[in-house]
């Protein structure tokens, strides 16, 4: 879903340079960033990359692209991995030298495991000693800087020449976005951006550099999955991580419907298929339910749409008992599974592979699938969510439970289109259903604690100018982590509404506690040392205030919060970016302690 940013950010205007027939080769690099249409560049400011950032303030005159300052590398491929998650698009985020990298190296993880396309462009010390200033130099220098990061990176090089930083960039976007898409990063030597040119170089036209068209399989490969499709009695679809665009999803539509299939979402990915549709069997979660769990075990056939661990979702089903359904498998997701990082989870039996990208798939089965005339089961009851009792001084007295906080602002919002840029551990797929394909953008994918804030500032960019209110909930510990991710949507007046689920409390492991006590035979009252945050409890609404932000809050009672929420959202139309701080039970939905907590006694 290519949506334009509207209104652009705030920019520094820079005083006009001289005219000036110099050429510097950092310039070069700049004007290669413009032909490639990148419309901002996220950084943390270092010496390292002082050239490239002199070119774009006094060459490009801060624009196409544009620097938006953060004050951390983390937040700046957080930024930009917020971004593409709407658009679709890669953004640029520089890092300083090692130091920088190290710091980013998180979020490069996130981006990698998510499978989203960010260019991280770098800088080392100068290559050649003689160049180098004392101490400072050399410690900023690294003989294989990009061995930081090799493993969760698609692609990474040192260019030596301008022509071969040319073919760098437009080789690091291509590979970026080629599916499966990931971050990649190129580091330039210091000295290299400083030197003069002879002459302007030319500039390769990036549009006969892109990516490649989307893969398609075999026509048998087609037919056998129609074939297994249309004669199955019982077929489920797993919708995992594809595309934000309307037509791939009016296509999933329209499969599943000829299919009458049952379909399963997962709340780790963004909004995939319509969750109030008759045919979206159970709520999505980041485990499957009791009730998913039962839908997939009666399935003869499984389609998956590039599901996150398909392997674990069937053994969440089947246990150790063998998988009984046929399964069909549409991903191209190995093509990134290197042995360092286990991201790629365990290995799923398949029947049939159909080695491509979910959206020509399902194109190409409804051109192929004959339509089931047997009707889909009736939707199962739904089981009682409950909540982890909380122990003693969790909340602080509030009244608020999650759902109670998704309630309210669901009213709150009326009919206004909204995009969930981020959800808490503790929200739950019943909570709030899903129409559009940006109604809901999904996870970080490598659980950085942290990355909320940065990746929702990044989203919301890129929704600026639309007519969507982007909303963020996010958990305590997320927000604490990132939050001086927020002076960067104040400084550049990104809008948007951040509702922290302020629960004092690194409750997941309090969950993960209790087990190992209960395992153990000793007292589960103690689950709570060592996770609160609450003596003294910091004050986050302060922390966005002190940034120059609106923040609101804590908001202890049910009966304040519907108000407050109004307030702050007519805030966000006006161009403000608004912090509520709502103190809220703790507790998780049953399959989400579920899935913590599974394992072998």
């Amino acid at each position: 879903m290519n949506v334009p940013s509207g209104p652009s950010v705030r920019r520094d205007i820079p005083t006009p340079s001289e005219p000036d027939e110099a050429v510097w080769a950092s310039d070069a690099i700049a004007d290669m960033l413009r032909a490639m249409n990148i419309p901002y560049v996220l950084l943390n400011p270092g010496a390292s990359f002082r050239g490239l950032h002199d070119s774009i303030v006094n060459h490009l005159g801060n624009e196409k692209p544009q620097m938006m300052v953060v004050l951390h590398e983390e937040h700046a491929v957080a930024i930009a991995h917020g971004y593409t998650k709407v658009t679709g698009k890669p953004l640029v985020a520089i890092v300083h030298s090692n130091v920088g990298l190290m710091h980013g190296s998180m979020a490069i993880f996130d981006a990698w495991v998510d499978r989203v396309p960010v260019i991280v462009l770098g800088a080392t010390g100068p290559v050649d000693a003689n160049k180098r200033r004392p101490w400072i130099d050399w410690i900023h220098t690294a003989q294989d800087q990009a061995a930081l990061v090799r493993h969760f990176i698609k692609w990474d090089a040192q260019p030596a020449s301008i022509p071969s930083a040319n073919e760098a960039l437009l080789r690091a976007r291509q590979i970026a976005t080629t599916a499966p898409k990931g971050p990649v990063y190129v580091c330039f030597d210091a000295a290299l951006q400083e030197s003069k040119l002879a002459e302007r170089p030319p500039i390769p036209d990036p549009a006969r550099y892109l990516a490649p068209p989307p893969a398609r399989p075999s026509d048998d490969i087609v037919a056998q999955a129609a074939v297994l499709l249309s004669e199955a009695s019982r077929p489920v679809i797993l919708m995992g991580r594809v595309s934000r665009e309307v037509e791939g999803w009016e296509q999933r539509i329209k499969l599943a419907e000829t299919l009458n299939a049952e379909v399963l979402t997962d709340l780790r990915v963004g909004a995939a298929f319509p969750t109030d549709h008759p045919l979206h069997a159970a709520p999505s979660g980041n485990f499957l339910t009791a009730n998913a769990q039962e839908v997939l075990r009666e399935a003869d056939v499984v389609l998956s749409l590039d599901w996150l661990d398909l392997s674990g979702t069937l053994k969440q089903a089947w246990g150790d008992k063998p998988v009984g359904s046929k399964i069909i498998q549409v991903s191209v997701d190995h093509y990134n599974h290197n042995g360092w990082s286990m991201d790629h989870q365990g290995l799923p039996p398949v029947d049939v592979f159909m080695l491509c990208e979910p959206e020509p798939a399902v194109a190409l089965l409804n051109q192929h699938v004959k339509p089931r005339k047997t009707p889909a089961p009736a939707k199962r009851p739904l089981l009682p969510v409950s909540v982890t009792p909380p122990a003693p001084g969790a909340t602080g007295g509030s009244n608020i439970a999650v759902a109670t906080l998704a309630a309210t602002l669901k009213r709150a919002v009326g009919e206004q289109e909204v995009c969930l840029m981020r959800l808490p551990l503790s929200w739950s797929g019943e909570m709030w259903d899903f129409r559009h394909p940006l109604d809901f953008l999904g996870y970080d994918g490598g659980g950085g604690i942290g990355s909320g804030p940065g990746m929702s500032i990044g989203s919301a960019l890129a929704l600026k100018g639309s007519d969507r209110l982007p909303v963020a909930v996010i958990g305590d510990g997320d927000y604490m982590m990132g939050v001086n991710a927020l002076w960067t949507a104040a400084n550049a007046r990104i809008p948007m509404l951040m509702v922290v689920c302020n629960n004092r409390s690194f409750f997941n492991d309090e969950v993960h506690q209790e087990r190992v006590a209960r395992q153990r035979k000793r007292p589960i009252e103690n689950r709570w040392i060592g996770q609160r945050i609450s003596d003294p409890p910091p004050d986050l609404a302060m922390m966005a205030r002190g940034q120059g932000l609106t923040g609101v809050g804590p908001v202890v009672d049910a009966s304040e919060l519907e108000e407050v929420l109004r307030n702050a959202i007519a805030a966000v139309k006006k161009g403000e970016t608004v912090v509520v701080d709502v103190l809220v039970q703790t507790g998780y939905s049953p399959a989400m302690t579920a899935g913590l907590t599974r394992s072998k006694d």
